[in-house]
């Protein structure tokens, strides 16, 4: 059955449950103790006023320890004091018109995006969180579906936005200085606002994610405004998250994961770290420079930190990390072992999607009973595996996975369409559970190849692939064929001096595999086409073996370029975050 949008609603002992849930939150994190105790009533009060939004998380930590660190970015800490302060004179200063306005975010991570998500939320806006990796079609079509009423940009996209030519208010963070016709900065905007006290506002702040558009063009996905600490409650009974941790976020804030890491750490009053970008020595870094340290990121970050040199490494004492939490993509081979004999048993995988925020979380023992598994659902979360007409799959039987919690997505801006049936929303990917209950996500829906009548999945085929010491990176894709109706298609990175001939990949294949999931194309590539979360984008890689084409529009290299990379703290002084 296909609804407008999709409606999750506790039973009554699920309601009964959380009640229990919210007491074991508070003392399994630390949350109940952590603080002044005289200040917690003020605390509880406003949070109350306000909300679980952003704003309430961050005016009820500044009322329960005001100078306590909330942030840390290359121009050094910001108490919770001090960042209410500076959203609250935002709110006021930004020019935001009519009841309800939208802002679109074109920023990276940084102090300069966080007050902006803040003043928002203070203010009532709608944010629609923008992909850095969008090219300038993709950003003219986002923004002209979106209709958004100011651009807030870091003064680095200044040149895509000019490709883009959108007749938007537009405000500049990160420079020194705005560009010519920029806008002003958002230094200049608070410094001339009032910073008194404002309350929360008539109609509630909505966040606006952008699908990955791997598949397609991005589609808008409408966030609830108060999710409530239920939510947490359901990731702390797999993850241990603590109250007294530093958070380390490298994933994007335009992420459904970056964005979910800087909501907990805020309900938690833990202290957020932001990189403008990814760098993994400096990962390592900032890890060893923190007493309990706990890391949000990408998969493919990951791997960038092991495919570091071993004396590398070995230069940042990483015995204060508490553990890594993953998401935006599937851990490909044998990472997550890999990086538990490196680094201990800390990994932690959340398999979701920006519709249904999280689905399931696999621990350190689910990784190591197999490294490619997705886990169990936590507390207060649903999953089935159904098959084409809604009924449910037994065990190890490949179908659609559908789930439900309390953080479901509103709906889609543009008002497609949701599959829901019987209360649980379709993720769009395949999977399976296996007979110890664990669940294996075998690749989307409309990923799934047929070759000759024979049901291929591609996944499988790249988990072969990088067993090959050669490999380094693989994707497989099913490409056109007019004999066998699709082929398949591999794109291989190799290590640094290897050597690998596509007979050897497609007798490996036959052997490890089967005969009909050998791919007919082997591509070689310096590099996989990856946008800015760090996911591999399908339908770049035909593009991406002729480089003689141009780069598709929307492509970012990966890793990023960072010349700002440096051991933390930084030891000179960089731009101030306008």
């Amino acid at each position: 059955m296909v609804h407008a949008r999709p409606a999750y609603r506790p039973g009554l002992r699920r309601r009964a449950g959380h009640v229990r849930d919210l007491a074991g939150l508070l003392l399994r994190t630390g949350l109940l103790f952590s603080g002044s105790p005289h200040r917690a009533p003020r605390q509880i009060a406003l949070l109350r006023h306000w909300g679980t939004t952003l704003a309430g998380l961050v005016v009820a930590a500044a009322a329960r320890g005001p100078g306590r660190v909330a942030l840390v970015d290359e121009l050094g800490p910001l108490t919770f004091a001090e960042l209410d302060e500076r959203g609250t004179r935002l709110a006021r200063g930004l020019p935001l018109p009519g009841p309800r306005p939208r802002v679109g975010v074109l920023c990276r991570n940084h102090r300069g995006m966080v007050e902006t998500l803040l003043a928002c939320s203070k203010r009532g806006a709608e944010v629609v969180l923008l992909n850095t990796g969008l090219g300038a079609g993709q950003l003219r079509a986002v923004l002209g579906e979106m209709r958004t009423d100011l651009l807030v940009a870091d003064a680095e996209f200044a040149p895509v936005l000019a490709a883009a030519p959108i007749a938007l208010r537009r405000v500049v963070v990160w420079a020194d200085r705005a560009p010519p016709g920029g806008g002003p900065t958002l230094d200049a905007i608070a410094a001339a606002a009032p910073a008194d006290e404002i309350g929360p506002p008539q109609v509630q702040s909505r966040t606006i994610m952008l699908s990955s558009g791997t598949t397609g063009r991005p589609k808008g996905a409408r966030r609830p405004p108060r999710p409530g600490l239920w939510p947490l409650a359901s990731m702390t009974s797999r993850i241990p998250l603590r109250a007294r941790q530093t958070m380390i976020i490298e994933a994007p804030l335009f992420h459904t994961w970056g964005y979910a890491a800087l909501q907990m750490a805020w309900a938690l009053r833990a202290p957020v770290v932001l990189h403008r970008r990814f760098d993994p020595e400096r990962a390592l870094a900032t890890v060893a420079g923190h007493r309990d340290a706990v890391v949000f990121a990408v998969p493919v970050m990951v791997q960038r930190i092991l495919d570091l040199p071993e004396r590398v490494r070995r230069r940042h004492d990483a015995s204060s990390l508490r553990f890594v939490a993953l998401s935006g993509t599937a851990l490909p081979g044998d990472l997550a072992t890999r990086f538990m004999d490196a680094f201990g048993d800390r990994l932690y995988n959340v398999y979701g999607t920006t519709e249904a925020s999280w689905v399931s979380i696999a621990t350190p023992r689910d990784l190591r009973t197999d490294p490619r598994t997705a886990g169990r659902p936590p507390r207060n979360t649903a999953l089935a595996i159904l098959d084409a007409r809604g009924r449910p799959l037994g065990r190890s039987t490949i179908g659609e996975i559908h789930a439900a919690n309390e953080l479901l997505f509103e709906g889609y801006t543009g008002g497609e369409p949701v599959e829901v049936r019987d209360g649980l929303l379709a993720t769009g990917d395949l999977g399976h559970i296996d007979h110890r209950g664990l669940l294996f996500v075998d690749g989307r829906r409309d990923g799934m190849v047929v070759s000759g009548g024979e049901n291929v999945v591609p996944r499988d085929v790249e988990d072969a692939l990088l067993r090959l010491p050669q490999v380094a990176e693989a994707a497989v894709v099913g490409v056109p064929d007019d004999a066998w109706g699709q082929r398949l298609a591999a794109y291989l990175v190799l290590r640094p001096g290897a050597r690998l001939r596509p007979d050897e990949v497609r007798a490996y294949v036959h052997a490890q595999v089967a005969r009909y999931a050998v791919p007919r194309d082997v591509h070689f590539l310096a590099e996989l086409p990856r946008n800015a979360t760090g996911k591999v984008v399908h339908r770049w890689l035909a593009d991406a073996a002729r480089p003689q084409r141009p780069q598709p529009e929307g492509r970012v290299p990966w890793p990023h370029p960072a010349p700002d990379a440096r051991p933390w703290p930084p030891r000179e002084a960089t731009p101030r975050a306008g």
